[in-house]
């Protein structure tokens, strides 16, 4: 074999190992940020906080979409609550397409010193979604920011926190039961 063959299939290995890594990326983005809690990544909860402090704090919301032809905005751009008050945001997604879109939503907060903080009770992130051709879907997310950022000095003064989801395409998934309705799915 001469080496430009060689050079070929290496290249060729090359571009599906990166095709490969692209598809994986999502699933394992999750996995890390769940595990290590790591760049904003929000923790989920089993339940609200006892206590509710006379401290606000404004939630922000930003919603982007990568590779799909879709609308997805916040109802809402920001909200103030109490830290430890469950707050509770809806998202609509549009498909403007003439076919059905396979797609999940990844998050992350800022502040990331908030992250820890910051945490779900329900939310339709990492869940496959399918959204049928020129359908709105509304989808819900249920959140507190926990007590105990008022007293960790890492996250003194934060005052204003920023909840970011994007959408992105998806393939392959287990469909959930509540995938197609029109009220959204629970995470």
């Amino acid at each position: 074999m001469n080496r430009k063959n060689l050079i070929a299939i290496a290249c060729a290995f090359g571009v599906m190992a990166m095709t490969g890594a692209a598809f994986a990326a999502v699933p394992l983005y999750r996995l890390f940020c769940q595990v290590t809690g790591f760049d904003g990544t929000v923790k989920k909860a089993e339940k609200a906080p006892d206590t509710i402090l006379d401290e606000t704090v404004l939630i922000r919301f930003d919603t982007n979409v990568r590779g799909l032809p879709m609308v997805f905005k916040a109802e809402q751009i920001s909200q103030r609550v109490r830290i430890g008050e469950t707050g509770m945001a809806y998202f609509d997604v549009t498909n403007t397409s003439d076919h059905p879109i396979h797609a999940t939503a990844a998050y992350n907060v800022v502040p990331e010193r908030a992250g820890p903080y910051f945490q779900k009770l329900q939310c339709f992130c990492f869940e496959g979604q399918v959204i049928q051709p020129g359908a709105t879907m509304k989808f819900p997310v249920q959140y507190f920011v926990a007590p105990e950022i008022a007293t960790d000095r890492e996250a003194n003064g934060v005052r204003e926190i920023t909840l970011s989801y994007t959408f992105y395409p998806t393939k392959g998934f287990e469909e959930a039961p509540n995938a197609a309705a029109p009220t959204g799915a629970a995470g």
